[in-house]
């Protein structure tokens, strides 16, 4: 096979993430015990916010915990105390020392494809914690290159392509998001590889715009190696 170029996810393609997340909602809603509004309910006015403030602040545990309380001060029927501010906080603040979860398959496809193909890590969110990440994940070695942006969109998949002198027909974005990942690459003229997972955060999800891009949908990210 002709050498290709493989832009690849980090959460929720490469390890669990949003599942930590999820998590820490769960613990808000129980501790916000708001009377009328559903879990679901919290959640939508959690996600407005969120989709305000990470165009300002960008992602990661540290800004949901930001997010968190944010969305407290704006929900909670009592008084709003600094000690719960605190404990709201902390509930995010707790998803940076959550175990590393590698996904089943991850480390030997990575292994293969690296023999294969060049490899660049692409992710976005706070870069220092990003790098604790793939520290603790143990898969950096993997990679030729990795890029950790604020945002990943089609002029950011122009720019890692312009600056890594990649044939962008020969590159393939993968990954989990329909909003980061896919969409943004098809737009960018490149390939993309689509590997859904169950708990894709809710403001990753798109519908695939497929146009006339290269578009691949898989099961898991072990099925690379019957691709590339």
């Amino acid at each position: 096979m002709t050498r290709q170029f493989l832009i690849i996810d980090a959460d929720d393609t490469l390890w669990e993430n949003n599942i930590y997340f999820e998590r820490a909602f769960d613990h808000f809603v129980d501790y916000l015990d708001h009377s009328s509004l559903t879990p679901p309910q919290v959640r939508s006015v959690l996600d407005e916010i969120e989709d305000a403030n990470n165009k300002i602040h960008g992602y990661g545990s540290l800004n949901f915990a930001r997010n968190l309380r944010q969305c407290y001060q704006h929900l909670a029927e009592r008084e709003v105390r600094e000690e719960d501010l605190k404990k709201v906080v902390g509930f995010a603040e707790q998803i940076l020392s959550c175990p590393m979860e590698v996904i089943e398959g991850v480390p030997e496809t990575l292994e293969y494809l690296a023999g294969r193909h060049e490899l660049t890590l692409f992710t976005k969110g706070h870069p220092e914690e990003q790098k604790l990440k793939i520290d603790r994940s143990g898969l950096g070695r993997w990679f030729a290159h990795t890029a950790i942006v604020k945002e990943k969109d089609a002029a950011a998949y122009r720019a890692l392509v312009a600056e890594r002198g990649m044939d962008a027909g020969k590159a393939w974005m993968i990954g989990n998001s329909p909003k980061s990942d896919v969409n943004p690459a098809l737009d960018a003229g490149l390939g993309a590889v689509f590997v859904p997972h169950a708990h894709t955060w809710v403001l990753e999800r798109q519908e695939i715009r497929r146009g006339n891009g290269r578009l691949l949908t898989i099961g898991s990210f072990a099925e690379l190696r019957t691709h590339f």
